[in-house]
């Protein structure tokens, strides 16, 4: 076991290009995979750069997502805000059984059914984006006309929220993964979608209709606030995460068209192609957190009770000893095994949904497309770099 904290790091940042991690993770990865870092607080917790270790810190118990436990690595306005007990229904920030309560509700929420139901409608509205696209066109920016209505109008209807109130959300999402935010605007931000919410709820319980909102109300388990933080939680993560996929993925595809020209050659690699793009980009860039409820060891470092723990998915999703030629983006790559939807019992829940809206819209995009490219040179295209999900601000194309 090596001696504990030599030298502790500082989170890395600052990526070489528009799709690749920071190259001190790379070299972190390859010379101790589990190393001493400190925290803008003066903390010194560990960032694992290694898949082995990542997974067995994901799937270990004695590794808590407790928010009051949890540290953020880089400076963030949240960072003491976020030193506070989780509040009800925020159940990614909660240990089983408190976690494992609100997982099963919703477990029973996201069956195959309501998924299968969806993919017609799915279809549907990505069809309807293209639309408006090629009567608009030729010049479009990819994000605001179709990467980022889709997983909108997707979540809304599997939620039961009025597609009218989808801009307001997408403002207050932006707002809350923003590094450069204010603690003010934060709160009143979060005050605001939390009183949405709330009105909505209120309306579940008059009018109940076949949406994943109203089963929760008439579960009668949950409180409002629960059920408000819960709808918070599902409308973020179910448009952010894949609107940037859409978005960045389509970018990474038009940078690389021997990839584009090998998917569209054989349609039968979308799955491959939905997985590969999910290793590659590594779009969750602060996380996992977790921190340790006991000492363990792993990989040959003692990781003590209290340690903050941070999982850099970009650097375990690029690992050699899983991939081979990690740093290579390949669409005939065997799909799966990366670790972007997480492990254990905090996995995405929505992560299916993803996938098919990814399976879905990428296929369509480039078949109504064929001749798809930038509009811009792609050095110009704005990057996410201040947020915590990785992606574009926007994409300019034309065809």
């Amino acid at each position: 076991m090596s001696e504990f904290r030599t030298e502790p790091i500082v989170f890395p940042t600052g990526r070489p290009d528009q799709f690749n991690p920071p190259e001190q993770l790379r070299s972190l990865r390859n010379e101790r995979p589990v190393t001493p870092m400190t925290y803008p607080d003066g903390h010194v917790g560990w960032l694992v750069t290694g898949y082995a270790a990542a997974r067995a810190v994901l799937a270990d118990p004695r590794f808590s997502s407790r928010r009051e436990l949890l540290r953020i690595p880089v400076d963030h306005p949240l960072a003491q805000e976020s030193r506070r007990p989780a509040e009800p229904g925020l159940f990614i920030r909660m240990d089983p059984p408190n976690h494992t309560r609100y997982r099963k509700l919703l477990t029973a929420q996201f069956t195959v059914r309501r998924m299968k139901q969806l993919e017609p409608r799915i279809e549907e509205i990505t069809a309807e984006r293209l639309d408006a696209m090629e009567k608009a066109g030729p010049t479009q920016d990819l994000v605001r006309e179709f990467a980022l209505p889709i997983p909108s109008l997707v979540i809304c209807e599997l939620l039961g929220v009025p597609y009218a109130d989808r801009a307001e959300f997408q403002r207050a999402t932006a707002v809350l993964i923003n590094r450069e935010s204010t603690l003010e605007e934060i709160r009143t931000t979060f005050a605001g979608v939390t009183e949405f919410l709330i009105g909505l709820i209120a309306r579940k319980r008059a009018e109940p209709t076949d949406d994943l909102l109203s089963g929760l109300v008439s579960g009668g388990e949950l409180t409002d606030e629960e059920l408000g933080n819960i709808g918070f939680i599902l409308l973020a993560a179910g448009h952010e995460t894949t609107a940037n996929m859409l978005g960045l993925g389509t970018f990474a595809l038009l940078r690389h068209p021997e990839q584009l020209a090998a998917l569209r050659a054989d349609p039968s690699l979308i799955d491959n192609t939905v997985e590969e793009l999910m290793r590659y980009l590594s779009i969750i860039r602060l996380g996992p957190l977790r921190a340790a409820l006991e000492d363990v060891e792993l990989e040959g470092e003692l990781i003590r009770a209290g340690d903050a723990v941070t999982i850099s998915v970009p650097a375990v999703n690029r690992d050699p000893a899983r991939f081979d030629d990690p740093e290579r983006l390949d669409v005939t790559r065997p799909a799966g095994g990366h670790l972007s939807f997480g492990h254990g019992v905090h996995q995405c829940l929505g992560q299916q949904l993803a996938r098919v809206e990814m399976r879905i819209a990428f296929p369509m995009l480039f078949d109504r497309f064929p001749e798809l490219r930038l509009a811009v040179p792609a050095e110009e295209v704005p990057m996410r770099d201040t947020m915590s999900i990785y992606g574009v601000h926007s994409l300019p194309v034309r065809w």
